[in-house]
């Protein structure tokens, strides 16, 4: 099983699909909530290079936004 993180917030829809997306594949990850955690916000810009959500790093590998093709890409779903 791949390390699989999203970083998102509660009113963003697009995270929402992106995890139930996720749950529907059965792949764990760690949800990460930047609206309560100001040094996750930090690392996702650092990561990512923007302050949007969802940002999936999926073992290092850097997903901005729900890209359903680049998801199952990165997971070789």
């Amino acid at each position: 099983m791949k390390n699989v993180k999203v970083y998102s917030s509660p009113a963003c829809a697009y995270c929402v699909r992106a995890k139930q997306f996720l749950k529907d594949n059965s792949v764990e990850f760690e949800e990460i909530d930047v609206s309560l955690n100001p040094d996750a916000a930090r690392e996702i810009v650092e990561k990512s290079g923007q302050m949007g959500v969802p940002v999936i790093d999926i073992e290092g590998e850097i997903i901005v936004g729900f890209d359903k093709g680049e998801i199952e890409k990165a997971l070789g779903l």
